[in-house]
């Protein structure tokens, strides 16, 4: 086994996946309870204190929220995420930082047991988010989610992904027919919100018609909306999309969405 992922949680009331490899279990994000993470890593056999660290993409409760517990049960596992990440859990979780947190900021570069982490920025309304990619013996998993836009950086670090693990946050006209506020629907539909079952779908057909068959990338579309979304709609429109535009599930691409509290089976490059 090269490199393999887990999901734990994906969704608007938390998100958290773990990254294993034969030498390095890697956690992304804790935004579920830190019991819930326990309970799952004990299933697969992995002790908390097993981790070789966990990376935060930022700091929104849906992605830190079990953070303060951990680093009290477990505090020598490194954490690792940008500046502002680091300053927003001093100031909202009042974390005291120690010589275990390092600092990552965009086009950064860590080894991490037998894993090479690459860091690159999102556009999200907070300070400095960031995401990862986790590249073992040429292969790649690339975790994606919590951004307004795909810029030609995010593009750049994903685009030979063997997994994708790829925000389709809502669909569009679920959203602006709902119920939120327009305040809130601007925030979503903005450059620093989040990406549509639309927007992720153009950023794989981008993938796919460069890659044109060198590659059969596996896609986890994350991150949706209980409110604006549901699995078997983003499913639907990633779809369709694709294959009116000649790609087909099964033949360029596999297909699946991300449980919303669930651990998954594995995925493997």
């Amino acid at each position: 086994m090269n490199l393999g992922i887990y999901t734990f949680a994906s969704g608007s009331g938390g998100n958290c996946y773990l990254i294993k490899s034969e030498g390095a279990n890697i956690l992304v994000d804790m935004g579920i309870s830190n019991k819930k993470i326990t309970l799952n890593l004990r299933e697969l056999n992995i002790l908390p204190s097993m981790l070789n660290g966990v990376f935060l993409t930022h700091d929104h409760g849906d992605h830190v929220k079990g953070i303060q517990t951990f680093r009290k049960q477990n505090p020598s596992v490194p954490i690792f995420s940008s500046e502002g990440t680091m300053e927003g859990l001093i100031e909202r979780y009042r974390l005291i930082i120690d010589e275990n947190f390092h600092t990552v900021e965009g086009g950064a570069i860590v080894d991490i047991g037998d894993v090479t982490a690459k860091v690159f920025n999102l556009s999200h309304d907070v300070y400095e988010a960031v995401g990862f990619s986790f590249i073992k013996n040429e292969k790649k998993i690339s975790i994606v989610t919590d951004t307004g836009y795909i810029s030609e950086e995010i593009y750049e670090n994903i685009k030979d992904s063997d997994i994708l693990l790829l925000e389709a946050n809502h669909e569009v006209n679920f959203l602006l027919y709902g119920s939120y506020p327009y305040q809130l629907k601007q925030r979503i539909l903005s450059d620093r919100g989040h990406l549509s079952n639309e927007a992720s779908a153009n950023c794989i057909l981008r993938i796919l018609k460069e890659l044109k068959g060198r590659k059969k990338p596996y896609i986890i579309l994350a991150h949706l909306s209980k409110e604006n979304n549901t699995p078997l709609q983003a499913y639907i429109t990633v779809k369709n999309m694709l294959e009116e535009a000649g790609f087909f599930e099964g033949a360029d691409f596999e297909l699946k969405v991300a449980e919303r509290e669930a651990l998954s089976e594995m995925v493997v490059v």
